[in-house]
Formats: structure tokens, sequence, C-alpha cells
């Protein structure tokens, strides 16, 4: 019997049209739009089917990202495919908190919607983030210790690929650095703000208010947090992991790593695109990988899965 692990994409693989076809085809799925536009004061539907000039600003990113996605887990639900334990990169891991059963769907909407603006508006320029390809993370770290400025690792995705953050000169003096100590490679990237780094502390401080007043539930189903790599079991510490998350390292790879250390076989990426299958077959080949993200996948996950 495989241990399935749910893995829920960061923003960054939206595009216009996303989880249309869910919408279309499944009652509980368009349910999951009602309730995030009810939630955020948002017309979710058409964020995601019509309006491409807003699809990719940070602030309607998030919860047009997370709609999507829960979209496609509640439609897949109802195939009768369930986890073990669920994870998330950055956003992705409210999708895994409702996963979980930790985090109704109109509270996390409401949180997301106010951390998108946040986000959006702790450092709206002067900021950066490059993927760094073909170099071991010891060397990264070294390198953004020595760089002046603020400059840190903003993601661990998987081997030979990780994203560095921070403000934008120093951001580019440590790829410069990088690539002459051997990096293959160092492409900045198309973002609204350096995420996951010191700079964006003070949305990190806005968040935890904006988490108070939501009531968290026992946890049903495991979830393994991207601040530690760690296993979560009791609600008591989500808060503050969300709170650190905004402004910490995204340990990507340690968190998938984690889960197949304790005999998860089959990962099952809900969301637009296929990155975090693409990090899994870097980190471990020897493990499933599906992805759901179409209506017709559910068929081909559901018979790997049964």
């Amino acid at each position: 019997m495989s241990k399935i692990a749910f893995v829920f994409p960061g923003q960054g693989a939206q595009y216009t049209g996303m989880a249309k076809d869910f919408y279309e085809s499944f009652p509980v799925s368009r349910q999951v739009f009602q309730t995030a536009s009810e939630a955020s004061g948002l017309d979710v539907r058409a964020l995601c089917f019509e309006e491409e000039d807003r699809l990719n600003i940070t602030e309607y990113t998030q919860i047009a990202m997370l709609t999507a996605e829960i979209a496609m887990l509640r439609a897949l639900e109802e195939t009768g495919i369930h986890s073990q334990v669920n994870a998330g990169l950055s956003l992705g891991e409210y999708g895994a908190l409702i996963a979980s059963g930790v985090m109704k769907e109109k509270d996390a909407f409401e949180v997301v919607r106010k951390r998108g603006i946040y986000m959006q508006e702790a450092y709206p320029t002067g900021g950066a983030m490059s993927a760094v390809l073909g170099t071991d993370a010891g060397l990264i770290e070294k390198v953004c210790e020595e760089t002046e400025g603020i400059v840190s690792v903003a993601n661990y995705n998987c081997p030979g690929q990780i994203v560095i953050t921070g403000e934008e000169k120093a951001v580019s003096a440590a790829g410069e650095a990088l690539k002459e100590a051997g990096a293959r490679r160092v492409i900045p990237l198309k973002v609204s703000g350096p995420f996951h780094c010191e700079l964006l502390k003070g949305a990190g401080e806005k968040l935890g208010q904006a988490l108070e007043a939501v009531e968290l539930q026992p946890f049903s189903i495991p979830y393994v947090t991207n601040v530690t790599a760690g296993y979560v079991t009791k609600p008591d510490s989500v808060k503050e992991l969300l709170v650190r998350q905004a402004f910490s390292s995204v340990r990507w790879q340690q968190c998938v790593e984690a889960m197949i250390r304790d005999g998860v076989d089959t990962f099952v990426e809900i969301g637009p695109g296929k990155t975090l299958t693409g990090f899994l077959k870097k980190i471990d080949r020897s493990v499933k990988a599906l992805h759901v993200e179409k209506a017709e996948d559910l068929e081909t996950v559901r018979k790997e899965c049964l």
C-alpha cells in the first residue's frame, strides 16, 4: 500500500485559466471559488480565468493560486484518494494546512489575501531574487555571508537549484561571486519582492496579527513545515511557523527528504504546473511523482494510488 503525500506549489506557477475545468465540472470546486470570493472580497473566478494583468501581482497571485489548488484538492478527495502527510512550498503551505484539516478554507483565504498584500507592500522596490544552478548549498551560504548587504538563501529547492534573495545590489554581487566560484548559471527571477529574507520581517509581523483571529483545528493529517523541514502534528506551533516562514528560508528539499525517510513513496502535486514534480525527480527518482492540474489527471492518479 502506497504512503501518499499531497504537495502544493507556491506562486510562480500561476496562469490564466488554471482550475477552470474543475470549476466547470465539479460542484465542490465551484464552492471553493465562491468561498474564496466571499472571504477575500474579490471575484476570484474572474481573477483566475480572465484577469491576466492582475494575476501576476503578488497580492492577487496568492489568493488565486490557493483557490485553484483547493478546487483541485476537493475534486481529488471525491475520487477517494487521501494523503498520509501534506506539505507545500511557501504559499503552498496554506493548501497543506487546509488538506490537513487544521485551517478552515474561509480562514485560510482571508489570511492569504492579507499575506499577499503584506508581502507586496513590505519591500516594493530595490529587492531581487536569483536562481543559482549547479553548485552546492554550503558554497552559496558562504558567499551570501561574505557579501556586503542583505542576501541569503530563499529556497533550497533540490540538488543543484537554490534561490537567493535580498537587496538588489547584494543579490547581484553574490551572483557574480558565485559564477566566479563555479556556479553553472545564475538566473535573475522576475519577482515583485525579495521573498523569504529578513526584509520581509515586517510582513511576517503583520501576518501574525492577522493569524491571531484564526481558530486552528486539530490535525487530521500531519504536515511538514518549510521552516524546520520537520513534521508538525499539534496546531499550537502553526501560527508562529507561518509568521517565520515569510522571512525564513524554504527548506523544500529537506521537507521531501523527511517525508521519504518516513516511508512516503508517492507524491501528488496539486496545483498549476509541475514545479514540485521536477524538483522531486532531482531529489529522489525512486519515488513515484504524480500531479493534478487538469480534471483528466484525476483518473490517472486514482489508478496509480488505489
